[in-house]
């Protein structure tokens, strides 16, 4: 366990990329099923499962970008065409040594856990939405997007799994301070900002373009990045329950997204009953 900050960005890249990363005890589980049973493996249900865990999700990414070759002129974007790439048997030859976050982050204490833990179903609820309003938009492709919000906040999970007692500090010095920026805490304990660490790993990791320009908001201009960064700033403001005061411009800006009302989207997301049309299955406006 790291308690402490490493002097660049360069060392934090370093350590992530030279140390197997933890995964989900629930992930580790259900990979350990399937491969005692091989010749029954689904590629789809072992992609869903993968989908649900980013931290395994940027480990299959990162591994099969290098096995793409000259052969292949685009990136490999989703988790299912990664499984096809790889082999069913190849892949469970490669990711055979897996520990979990629960074990790894288990002597930091408590706290520790339930942070890490929060954190990842924040970004699950935000895969959630993002692909399902992908799918409500008719997007081309809804498992980049669904990629894009999972690992949006990839570099805050990977410093908690590692330095957990950073991650603590810097959600105390947030606590104590409600009008600090979460960008300026990040930089006061490590130096850099989580959106620093990640930009860099992106780029060493090789990961696709595409889902680099989609985690990016500064992009949110493109339609697509705007459905995942709505969808991760809601997931972000609804984690402690549904009344921040953040809500109520999310729900009208999920509505420009969608070309519905905000009351609409907060119909979709369960907060007020259905018109009885809508719950018939038919679409409203």
């Amino acid at each position: 366990m790291l308690d402490h900050a490493l002097p660049d960005i360069d060392s934090w890249t370093l350590m992530f990329s030279n140390n197997g990363l933890p995964i989900l005890r629930v992930t580790k589980r259900r990979l350990e099923e399937m491969r005692a049973d091989l010749d029954r493996v689904d590629a789809r249900e072992l992609a869903r499962l993968i989908l649900q865990d980013p931290i395994m999700t940027v480990r299959v990414l990162a591994y099969i970008q290098p096995m793409r070759g000259r052969s292949l002129q685009h990136d490999i974007t989703t988790i299912a065409s990664a499984v096809m790439m790889a082999g069913i048997e190849p892949f469970f030859n490669r990711f055979s040594e897996l520990f979990t976050i629960e074990d790894q982050v288990k002597e930091a204490g408590p706290q520790a856990l339930l942070g890490i833990l929060q954190i990842i179903r924040r970004a699950q609820r935000a895969a959630d939405y993002a692909q399902e309003w992908a799918i409500w938009r008719h997007d081309i492709n809804m498992e980049e997007v669904r990629i894009a919000a999972l690992l949006h906040d990839l570099a805050e999970m990977l410093v908690w799994c590692t330095a957990p007692k950073l991650g603590l500090a810097i959600q105390d010095m947030q606590k104590t301070h409600p009008g600090m920026r979460s960008a300026d805490a990040q930089k006061m304990m490590l130096g850099f900002t989580f959106h620093d660490i990640q930009s860099e790993l992106c780029r060493v990791w090789h990961l696709p373009e595409l889902l680099r320009t989609l985690m990016d908001d500064d992009n949110a201009k493109q339609p697509r990045v705007k459905n995942v960064t709505l969808a991760v700033q809601l997931a972000r403001h609804s984690s402690h329950g549904w009344d921040d005061p953040a809500l109520p411009d999310d729900y009208v800006e999920i509505g420009h997204l969608l070309n519905i009302t905000p009351e609409a989207v907060r119909q979709r997301l369960g907060l007020e009953p259905m018109p009885a049309r809508e719950a018939d299955g038919q679409d409203i406006g």
